[in-house]
């Protein structure tokens, strides 16, 4: 859960600049996740000006776990959110879901094509 410096309430509306700093997440990454996740919608209020509540922020949270941390795209990510994971979505989270598995499986793979590559090329020579 993000950590608010600025002596709110817990439920307290929060502007985007606030969020970000709470977050770690650059305000023109807030305004473009708005523009592409559409259950994110801070109240806006005259002059365009932005309040997250604590449900946005839980959101803006999730959709950073996902995209920044278990390595969704946009699209797999949304589909996350929906429930209903799309083909790559699906794809991604057995790969992605324990990161420690899929790093663990990655490594091996990794190793097998360096040792090609090398008996490929003491081959040629």
């Amino acid at each position: 859960m993000a950590e608010f410096d600025d002596h709110k309430e817990e439920g307290a509306l929060r502007t985007i600049g606030e969020v970000a700093r709470a977050t770690g997440i650059k305000t023109h990454v807030l305004r473009y996740w708005e523009q592409q996740f559409p259950s994110l919608k801070p109240l806006k209020r005259s002059g365009g000006r932005r309040y997250y509540r604590a449900e946005d922020v839980a959101l803006v949270e999730r959709i950073d776990r996902l995209v920044n941390k278990e390595g969704y795209t946009l699209k797999g990510a949304k589909a996350a959110l929906r429930g209903v994971p799309d083909q790559q979505g699906a794809a991604q989270e057995t790969t992605v879901s324990n990161g420690t598995e899929a790093a663990s499986n990655f490594l091996p793979r990794l190793k097998a094509v360096r040792d090609d590559l090398r008996a490929a090329l003491e081959a040629a020579v």
